[in-house]
């Protein structure tokens, strides 16, 4: 795919992306691919999957308590548990504002450790990281941020994502749907969204303006991206799935260039 050497125009050190259907086929490559990238809040993503996991497993539920009074898995997959972007403390009341919590993943993935008694690093690695393949990549640390990984494991992630083997698509169907739809928030480094929608654990685009994807996303895109210059998408309408990787920290040169690029690969495909 032509339009993934746009990377090289990126103000960025290192990048690599790269395409993936459903299928497993990985339409186009550009950069090195097997380079190990921090991952920042594309961690999320996996730590969520392995969540579903232990959802499946019948480890947890989706509604039973945790975190704050009153929260649950799912309000902390949804990032509406009511705690702090960084801090362990309440700031709202769960399920009235769309608050992005990197410490609500770290209190998902205490949760998850303590109901298998297993470190939920270990417990990811297990249940995600080896059925898939995805040897190059770590989630020692933070749940929320502290992911290590590379654009040749992400596409076996985004593949997984459009065609589930590990979960049952009923379940990555409910993780892609609106949770507590209509509820407001912060949308790290694109401003105040009304409505903010996110499914569990994934960001939702809808209409969202200003947005890191592109300008022809279709509304059900969804995905992640990370404050170490990271991000990947899918767009079941495009049929396809898409990660890029840099080692420069997210800024204005990223909201610049992440639409441009989204659109020529969407254009492409």
């Amino acid at each position: 795919m032509q339009s993934l050497a746009l990377i090289e125009n990126w103000p960025v050190p290192t990048a690599a992306a790269a395409v993936v259907r459903a299928d497993g086929t990985v339409l186009g490559t550009h950069g090195p691919t097997a380079h190990r990238f921090p991952l920042a809040s594309v961690t999320k993503p996996l730590a969520a999957y392995a969540a579903l996991v232990a959802y499946e497993e019948g480890a947890i539920e989706l509604d039973e308590p945790a975190g704050p009074e009153g929260s649950t898995v799912r309000h902390l997959l949804a990032h509406t548990s009511g705690l702090a972007f960084d801090e362990h403390r309440t700031t709202s009341e769960p399920g009235v504002r769309r608050l992005y919590s990197n410490a609500g993943f770290e209190v998902l993935g205490d949760h998850i450790a303590k109901a298998t008694d297993i470190p939920f690093a270990e417990y990811a690695r297990q249940a995600v990281l080896e059925p898939l393949g995805m040897t190059s990549t770590t989630l020692d640390g933070s749940p929320a941020k502290d992911g290590v990984s590379t654009v040749d494991d992400l596409v076996r992630f985004a593949a997984e994502v459009q065609a589930p083997r590990l979960l049952d698509p009923r379940t990555v169907a409910e993780a892609m749907t609106v949770q507590y739809p209509g509820t407001k928030g912060v949308l790290p480094g694109y401003g105040h969204q009304n409505p903010n929608d996110w499914g569990l654990g994934f960001e939702i685009r809808d209409h969202k303006s200003p947005h890191w994807t592109g300008s022809s996303s279709s509304p059900r895109t969804f995905g992640h991206f990370g404050q170490s210059g990271t991000f990947l998408w899918v767009d079941p309408d495009a049929g396809a799935a898409c990660v890029a990787l840099t080692d420069r920290a997210f800024g204005p040169w990223a909201a610049e260039v992440w639409p441009r690029f989204t659109d020529a690969v969407r254009a492409e495909l």
